[in-house]
């Protein structure tokens, strides 16, 4: 695009969902827009953590169920998988999406610098090229980064999960040290593709989610072989064998720390701005995504929970909106959560509190997961007194997409009567949202609870 500018109305540090959806979207609004970008496009997301974990997820799925198709008349011998193959499409599929990015930028007027900024004042960027950059507005999108644990640095026998996803074999043995949604998620697909896998949970596997869906998760997790090692801590290591507190040893051929992400904010400079960092290096903002400094705003992983990318998407449009003038803030009343575990689980809204009633469908009720052996699962709705949907919890086939319904409703304020009287297509998964509703309300047609008297 020539030469580079010296100043613009928006500078952006970090490509990632949510850098990117902000370049572009201040683009839209008039700005000139230069996004700052270290290494690839699309960041860590695309790159490394949720597009090629649910791109090997696909294909772990899709080797298990040829293996395990017998209950449905199919027969396969030698079935095989080619990981050199799989990991070179897992590849492919990234840097077709980074070069989309890249295109979408550009065709939109946006500015890509490839390299560093640091903040060199509250208006001026240093950039490694040599040149500096001036700007009106600034947002800061550098995400974040695998967390470390201590004892156990980054090597040739200890992966961070980032480099798990990348591995062109697929590992005999695997320990993975950390038990929240990434350890699940590349358990599992590991252990589809034949992997004998550990996880070492201090607590209790996915310790922050409703029990009624881990429990479902667990008794799969054991049906695939994943051992669970609950109320213990890695100790030590040597090569790729860990000492548990408890003092049993698990040996392996890699081991994978998966311990949760710290925020990326090392080598910015803020100390030459007024941005101000809570106790944890999170970088603080308020509703509008501005910080303590008056020219820069900040959005994603690097602002803090939930660490999830739509979250920083959504945060991306506002924060630009807001450089552009705009009257905008970050209003929105639940980020939906996703674990594309077996079976996944989607969560939007609060499940429990003060006022708060709940309705169970299980999905041993649904025709369509009757008919591909998929029961293994339910949908709980939340309301209040009013009858006010407050939350949706999915495990079930398709949760990942289930749970859009669930966001729209309570972010429209639906009742249980709107879902409930609401036409659903069948036989699909989302029937179970649809019953759930009308369980609450006293009349379920698929499922019998007892009779109420209503």
């Amino acid at each position: 695009m020539g030469s580079l500018p010296e100043a613009v109305d928006l500078a952006i540090i970090g490509g990632g969902v949510g850098g990117y959806f902000a370049a572009i979207r201040a683009a839209q609004l008039g700005l000139s827009v230069a996004l700052v970008e270290k290494e690839k496009m699309g960041g860590h997301c695309l790159n490394y953590a949720c597009i090629p974990s649910k791109t090997l997820i696909r294909i772990s799925d899709m080797f298990y169920e040829i293996q395990h198709a017998e209950k449905f008349g199919i027969y396969a011998e030698n079935v095989r998988i080619d990981s050199t193959v799989m990991h070179d499409w897992r590849m492919s599929v990234s840097k077709k999406l980074e070069s989309g990015v890249e295109f979408l930028c550009k065709s939109n007027g946006v500015e890509i610098i490839k390299g560093e900024a640091t903040f060199l004042s509250s208006s001026t960027l240093q950039l490694t090229n040599g040149t500096s950059l001036q700007f009106k507005k600034a947002i800061i999108a550098t995400g974040s980064e695998p967390a470390a644990l201590s004892g156990f640095e980054f090597g040739e026998d200890v992966l961070d999960y980032k480099r798990a996803l990348m591995l062109d074999i697929i590992p005999k043995s695997m320990t993975i040290l950390g038990a929240g949604y990434v350890a699940v998620e590349i358990g599992t697909l590991y252990a589809k593709l034949g992997t004998d896998v550990n996880i070492v949970a201090r607590s209790d596997v996915l310790s922050k989610f409703d029990r009624d869906a881990v429990d479902l998760i667990k008794k799969r997790m054991d049906v695939l072989g994943i051992k669970v090692h609950t109320g213990a801590n890695p100790v030590s290591h040597s090569g790729a064998s860990v000492t548990l507190s408890n003092g049993e040893t698990l040996d392996s051929e890699t081991v994978v720390v998966a311990v949760g992400l710290s925020p990326y904010t090392k080598g910015l400079g803020l100390e030459n701005t007024k941005v101000g960092l809570d106790a944890k290096g999170f970088v603080t903002v308020d509703k509008s995504l501005q910080t303590s400094d008056p020219n820069i705003l900040a959005i994603g992983d690097v602002v803090g929970e939930p660490m999830l990318a739509h979250k920083a998407m959504r945060q991306g449009i506002v924060a630009a909106e807001v450089a552009a003038g705009q009257n905008a803030g970050y209003d929105n009343q639940v980020v939906p959560a996703v674990v594309f575990s077996d079976p996944e689980v989607a969560v939007a809204g609060i499940l429990d509190g003060d006022g708060i009633s709940v309705a169970k469908f299980p999905l041993t009720a649904s025709g369509r997961a009757v008919a591909l052996d998929t029961t293994n699962g339910f949908v709980k709705i939340a309301y209040d007194e009013s009858n006010l949907i407050r939350g949706v919890e999915i495990v079930s086939d398709d949760a990942n997409d289930m749970i859009a319904e669930a966001v729209l409703a309570i972010e429209m304020g639906a009742t249980l009567e709107d879902v409930a009287d609401s036409i659903h297509p069948h036989p699909t998964y989302s029937e179970a949202i649809q019953e759930a509703a009308a369980a609450a309300l006293g009349r379920p047609i698929d499922f019998f609870y007892g009779k109420k008297g209503k």
